[in-house]
């Protein structure tokens, strides 16, 4: 099967055909590509589940009330010393240019108690968030409130709009940023392994056409009903440039041992090819196969990350097996310069081949002592904060909206930027009234909203709680608690709400789709090494490795001033540290598997760690720094990941299948292959 596949990428014509098939798939998959901004959905209503109390209520809000939903654009202006009658004058004055902005009627200016704050409300229809509209109303309101204010005077935009505008500029501005630096760490580091220009230039440019070809399918995946979010692209880039390389690599180093054994580079592509494309095809499969386990989640932000992922390491995986093996034929031996292998060459690997005798000279005490280190590191779990990450914890630097939610919240009720909404049946309305108003934690209700006639009439409460939405949820659970007492059919929605129900439908997530994952690794190398203990012992250092990288970085973020973690972060690191880790191993283990038909299990084991180890350890530290690029960004989420992947990345590589893996192998013996025999 693999010799078709070698002859039918790189053989002496066929190399040709894929080049000009390549061609075909970037101009037709280009335009797709360059469509995908156009299906992000950045809205976060969009990504709750159906079932949640928040997005019931969006769904009531649209039915009874049509038209009328409405997002507030809060303009905040405070002084320490007090308002004086200048400030009241330029915040009027503010209000009259604002009004050509808003979809409806202005309130008036609202005026703190401690008379040092004024607040503006300017109502934007919500629709106008959800299509993007919304971007120059903001801007445009920040620019009144700029223009002419009075020396000492401070002035923020806030509330929802403004909130969406800030988190979607700071992912706007990290895309084209981290592509660039994604690029340059890449060619860096590939320059500093091989030292020649073009084995530089032929890997990029096979994963740029793997960029090209995952953003097409991304784009389809979203018109065919995937909810897909910037951070989605941001996260294919960086996983289609880490993974790609290391299959480059991987590639490399096998095609030129093959150079050094045979005359002809088609033999020597196409041995490489049987003797890599199996391995690196059982590696992506795992990965992609895993990331399709978050199909079984109830947040759809999290579900639409499973094809988007799976698609990034398909895109991989086929332009780095034909495109990348086709031009490395294409352009011979020469593309080595000034490091041309030559048939019959010697090949040294003297660091790893010292290594390779120390961890056979006392495997057990080694994996013993590996293992505890580990553990030890592990540790660092005692101290993780997990909750959802929202408003000032979001960003590393503070944006326009979160200093005025800052402003908000010293001078007036802070839920005031986001009210919650409740929707009774109307017959009930007094008794629901009543609840709300003598529910700690509420500052005001406003007056029921009824919708429809008879047995379908609706009451709407608009409820402004006294903390801000990150801090209100207890508020929100006790409310929910008394409102189903007088009727079932009672619903709270809001900002406030929509927490509550993320975090229950992740804290759900991490239940069922960690175990889902882990199945899913150990079924894929069950299959891959027709062994029950091999598996065991990978995925058992997988999971040391993956609690390692955990506790190193939960220190990591107290640190650096995070310290709460968001579930996403844990879901989608243990999916990369368990999927990428194991993908390492893989490697090892395949190639002692096939030394070991032929050498014995103990002398397979030790020249798959000779063979392997500078090309794994390589891969690693390329796939860590890709993934450390993330930290560039403003989004704490993103840093969060990118750290925690690149430590976990960094053990697995340097430490797991160094040492720990090859250690335990060799104690357990040919029980290893259980219970298949060599």
């Amino acid at each position: 099967m693999w010799g078709r596949w070698a002859r039918v990428v790189a053989g002496r014509r066929a190399k040709w055909v894929m080049l000009a098939c390549w061609l075909v798939i970037v101009g037709g998959f280009g335009w797709l590509a360059g469509q995908a901004g156009e299906v992000q959905d950045n809205d976060p209503t969009n990504w709750m589940p159906a079932s949640a109390q928040s997005t019931r209520a969006l769904l009531l809000e649209r039915q009874l009330f049509p038209g009328q939903e409405m997002s507030a654009l809060v303009l905040v202006y405070a002084r320490a010393g007090g308002i004086t009658r200048g400030d009241r004058a330029a915040a009027e004055h503010d209000r009259a240019a604002l009004a050509r902005l808003a979809d409806a009627a202005l309130p008036g200016l609202q005026a703190s108690k401690d008379g040092q704050a004024l607040l503006l409300s300017v109502p934007v229809a919500a629709g106008r968030l959800e299509s993007g509209e919304v971007e120059p109303v903001v801007a445009e309101a920040r620019a009144i409130a700029a223009e002419g204010l009075p020396p000492g005077l401070a002035a923020h935009a806030t509330g929802a709009p403004a909130a969406r505008v800030d988190a979607t500029a700071a992912n706007g501005q990290i895309d084209g940023v981290l592509t660039l630096v994604t690029v340059a760490v890449v060619a860096l580091l590939l320059l500093i392994t091989y030292r020649s220009p073009l084995l530089v230039l032929l890997p990029l440019l096979s994963v740029a056409a793997g960029v090209v070809l995952a953003q097409g399918g991304a784009y389809l995946a979203a018109t065919a009903g995937v909810v897909v979010s910037g951070s989605s692209f941001v996260l294919l880039i960086v996983l289609l440039f880490g993974l790609g390389t290391d299959y480059a690599l991987l590639i490399v180093a096998r095609y030129r041992e093959e150079l050094r054994r045979h005359a002809d580079r088609h033999d020597a592509m196409a041995a490489t090819l049987r003797g890599t494309v199996p391995s690196i095809t059982a590696s992506a499969a795992t990965m992609a196969l895993a990331a399709l386990a978050l199909l079984a989640a109830d947040m759809n932000s999290t579900k639409g990350l499973g094809p988007m992922v799976a698609t990034a390491v398909l895109s991989a995986l086929v332009a780095m097996t034909t495109l990348f093996p086709a031009l490395l034929v294409c352009l011979g031996r020469w593309v080595f310069w000034p490091r041309v292998p030559r048939p019959g060459a010697a090949d040294t690997r003297g660091i790893w081949a010292r290594l390779g005798t120390a961890v056979a000279r006392r495997p057990r005490r080694l994996w013993v002592a590996t293992a505890a280190v580990l553990a030890v590191a592990a540790s660092g779990l005692l101290g993780l904060q997990v909750g959802t990450l929202t408003g000032a914890d979001n960003f590393t630097r503070q944006p326009g909206s979160v200093a005025g939610q800052q402003l908000v919240q010293e001078h007036f009720a802070a839920g005031v930027t986001a009210p919650a909404t409740i929707y009774v049946p109307a017959a009930k309305a007094s008794p629901a009234a009543a609840a709300i108003a003598s529910t700690p934690g509420i500052a005001s209700v406003g007056p029921a909203e009824t919708s429809g006639s008879g047995s379908g009439s609706w009451a709407r409460f608009t409820v402004v709680l006294t903390q801000a939405p990150e801090n209100a949820q207890p508020t929100v659970e006790f409310l929910r608690e008394r409102l189903v007492v007088i009727d079932e059919r009672a619903v709270v929605g809001g900002s406030a709400a929509s927490l509550v129900d993320q975090n229950r439908a992740m804290n759900r997530d991490l239940l069922v789709v960690l175990p889902l994952i882990i199945a899913v690794v150990t079924l894929v190398l069950s299959l891959l090494l027709r062994a029950i203990v091999a598996p065991l012992l990978l995925l058992g250092g997988a999971l040391l490795s993956s609690a390692a990288a955990l506790g190193v970085c939960a220190l990591l973020f107290h640190g650096f001033g995070f310290p709460r973690t968001d579930p996403t972060v844990l879901l989608l690191g243990f999916l990369f540290l368990v999927a990428l880790g194991v993908d390492y191993t893989i490697f090892l283990m395949a190639r002692a598997r096939d030394e070991a038909r032929t050498r014995g299990h103990h002398h397979g084991v030790v020249s798959a760690l000779v063979a392997t180890g500078g090309v794994i350890t390589g891969a690693g530290i390329v796939l860590a720094a890709t993934f450390l690029v993330l930290t560039i960004t403003p989004v704490v989420l993103n840093v969060q990941l990118g750290l925690l992947v690149s430590v976990g990345v960094l053990i697995d590589a340097l430490v797991v299948r160094t040492l720990l893996v090859p250690a335990l192998a060799l104690d357990v013996g040919a029980r290893t292959w259980w219970p298949s025999r060599l």
